[in-house]
């Protein structure tokens, strides 16, 4: 079997940095199992979720997760339906971020959701006039499609080097690759802006309900999804000491990622100038003093969503002597990425902490509701990153993630 030779990592106290960090992980895995064990057997009772907030720490894993794997559709449409080929490199990393991103949102929703081994009543008992039914059907199908856009990975791995017929079954699949990606797209995209409705459609909460939430979702999950899909490629390429996309793709990437968020940071501002400023309704403007005046929601809102996750970012990725040097860049990335997590725990809970005046047993005299995620609710949130970085880990270092990885290697050392 072929195989690249890597410089050898530098052991710390007799033990590998490769081997600590997937102790720590897999520690992560057994924190995560504590809190599943207590939610299954104890209930949603466990957690600090209520009749008044439904909706927390797991929601927002949930809707950051799928965000942060919309780079999986984007590259996908745009190698194999818009034919860019200079995106191709990456193209399959991004199909495993956004597995790795739907997945680790699933095992969130199935413990927010009380009863998991009720997951398959959408199936079966259709409400078409549910939003929520919608976007439970958009994943499953799409998920699938990620499966089968990613089984060709996993049969040209070195695993399969003794299972020809795998591996031919794989470049089979390959070849459905451009009509994956037209369904993909579809099914990513209508649930992305699904996910914006389901707040967006809501008349009764004064914050939620705008027509602008959808496409608000879209664009930051696009932005999102693309610059994490940079950012671990430029991890791995870190990693492994391997020039893994040139300098010129990274470009495009940053550039994407850019004008992406620059558009979805213009529908934002024109968003908050005709709710906040321009046009003060009595409804919007009552919850937004009460939520100012009990949460620390505007510093949140501007300084950390707007200001250093927003206009900081983008400022990088289009500055060009910034741009070049990878630190900055991974920075300005990981900042994109953390500014998706910020909107959607804000949009969830703003939402969720000031009952509106109508809401039974509130009356005016409730101001706002707190809530702040209990130790098994964040104990399952650490369990399922443990499961996304170390699955990560382990593809990175086994799977050919990129297309001219396992041609390499195969040229680089003589079969075994």
């Amino acid at each position: 079997m072929a195989v690249t030779q890597l410089p050898e990592k530098k052991k710390i106290g007799g033990i590998r940095p490769f081997h600590i960090w997937v102790t720590s992980l897999v520690i992560m895995l057994l924190i995560g199992g504590w809190g599943i064990y207590q939610t299954l057997w104890n209930g949603l009772q466990v957690t600090n979720l209520t009749d008044q907030v439904p909706w927390g720490l797991w929601i927002t894993h949930d809707l950051s997760a799928i965000a942060l794997g919309a780079g999986a559709f984007t590259f996908s449409a745009v190698v194999y339906l818009f034919r860019i080929k200079r995106f191709e490199p990456v193209a399959r990393m991004a199909v495993f971020v956004g597995f790795l991103g739907y997945t680790s949102a699933m095992l969130a929703l199935a413990m927010d959701i009380g009863r998991p081994d009720r997951f398959w009543h959408p199936l079966v008992y259709w409400n078409v006039h549910s939003v929520l039914w919608e976007i439970t059907l958009c994943v499953i199908l799409y998920s699938t499609v990620l499966v089968i856009e990613l089984l060709p990975i996993l049969f040209d791995s070195r695993l399969f080097d003794n299972r020809p017929k795998w591996r031919a079954f794989g470049h089979k699949l390959h070849k459905l690759t451009p009509v994956m990606a037209v369904l993909g797209m579809a099914l990513s995209l209508l649930h992305q802006s699904s996910l914006g409705a389901t707040y967006g459609v809501l008349s009764g909460r004064a914050i939620w309900y705008k027509p602008s939430m959808p496409v608000m979702f879209i664009l930051s999950a696009i932005a999102g999804g693309v610059s994490a899909t940079l950012l671990v490629t430029m991890i791995t390429s870190k990693l492994t000491n391997q020039e893994l996309i040139d300098k010129f793709l990274r470009r495009d990437i940053a550039r994407l990622a850019a004008f992406t968020l620059l558009a979805y940071m213009y529908l934002k501002l024109w968003d908050w100038l005709a709710t906040s400023y321009y046009s003060q309704a009595p409804g919007t403007m009552d919850a937004m003093i009460r939520l100012q005046a009990t949460t620390p929601y505007s510093q949140s809102f501007w300084l950390l969503e707007i200001l250093l996750c927003g206009i900081v970012p983008a400022a990088i990725l289009l500055n060009r002597e910034m741009r070049r040097r990878e630190w900055p860049l991974m920075g300005a990335l990981a900042l994109v990425v953390f500014g998706v997590i910020i909107n959607r725990w804000n949009v969830t809970l703003s939402g969720l902490v000031v009952p509106p005046q109508w809401s039974p047993g509130v009356l005016g005299h409730t101001i706002a509701v707190a809530y702040t995620p209990s130790w098994v609710e964040i104990a399952v949130s650490v369990g399922v990153l443990g499961y996304a970085l170390l699955a990560f880990t382990l593809g990175a270092k086994y799977l050919p993630l990129f297309n001219h990885s396992h041609h390499a290697a195969s040229q680089a050392a003589p079969t075994d």
